[in-house]
């Protein structure tokens, strides 16, 4: 790949001269005169210089994302001709939204380091736009999400799972309401917009013909759960989330008419070239 990218990746991050030259083993000039080659090339300035900072400028900023796009496309290029001739290893990046990545995804990387030692997978945990927006830059290999995913052309989606999603209260909590007015008078603590688990809340109450009087947002399943515990409200979480605290008798499961709420997991993903570690990630995936 073009030395000139990766220096300049290297200047945008850590934005230092002398920070990228030990990063990259140059000497400062060499990395001064690689940025300075690299903003003649492409025919602006990249850069804001002073004696205190670097810092990218607008131009910078988008140079930067593109840079990396190239540099992840360049990256698994490297992996998949590597595939022809070598067996499963190498880096896999993983991207899983919250409920299926704290909950389910552990078990299965747990699996495939046992079957595939020579895998080094790296795991990122967000929200469900926040994976799809990753996947869509080429800044991860495979997604897992939930719920809605809207269309895209230049993304391939597939359902390989079904999830349940439950009303939860605290172990004190009533475990029937008879009326869904009554779920609209309490607190409901929920995640954040973009989340599938928010989603999947804005669909319930909708179904049930309800708007909450009060809300707050969490962006963590765990704090959701805590709050929930100590008795602050109501939420909806999947059955996977709260398998542990059911058993121990510190969360239950409201019961109400039309629920469980049934939604999907599934892959998103880009490229139509799988890597052979990606090929054993799915195949463990899908036999879950």
């Amino acid at each position: 790949m073009d030395q000139q990218l990766t220096v300049f990746i290297a200047v945008a991050e850590h934005r230092s001269f002398s920070r990228a030259a030990q990063q990259l083993h140059m000497t400062q000039s060499a990395v001064s005169q690689h940025i300075k080659a690299f903003e003649r090339e492409v025919g602006v300035t990249l850069l804001e210089r002073t004696n205190k900072y670097v810092r990218l400028n607008q131009a910078g900023e988008v140079v930067y994302q593109h840079a990396l796009e190239i540099t992840n496309l360049y990256s698994r290029m490297q992996r998949i001709v590597d595939d022809l001739t070598n067996h499963a290893a190498g880096l896999l990046k993983i991207g899983a939204s919250y409920t299926f990545g704290e909950y389910a995804l552990p078990p299965l990387i747990a699996k495939l380091h046992q079957l595939y030692p020579d895998i080094e997978p790296v795991v990122t945990i967000g929200n469900t736009a926040h994976i799809v927006e990753l996947v869509k830059n080429n800044q991860l290999d495979i997604g897992i999400v939930e719920g809605h995913v809207k269309e895209s052309k230049s993304l391939t989606i597939e359902a390989f799972a079904e999830d349940e999603m439950v009303i939860v209260g605290a172990a004190g909590s009533h475990t029937k309401m008879a009326d869904p007015s009554q779920l609209a008078e309490q607190l409901w603590v929920c995640r954040e917009p973009g989340s599938g688990t928010r989603e999947a809340a804005e669909v319930v109450f909708r179904q049930l013909g309800i708007m909450p009087d009060r809300m707050l947002t969490f962006s963590s399943t765990q704090a959701i759960k805590q709050a929930v515990e100590a008795g602050l409200g109501l939420t909806l979480l999947s059955k996977l989330a709260i398998q542990k605290e059911v058993e121990y008798g510190t969360l239950k499961v409201i019961k109400i008419d039309g629920l469980p709420y049934k939604r999907t997991f599934s892959t998103v993903s880009v490229s139509a070239f799988q890597t052979k570690a990606l090929q054993e990630f799915l195949r463990l995936l899908y036999e879950k």
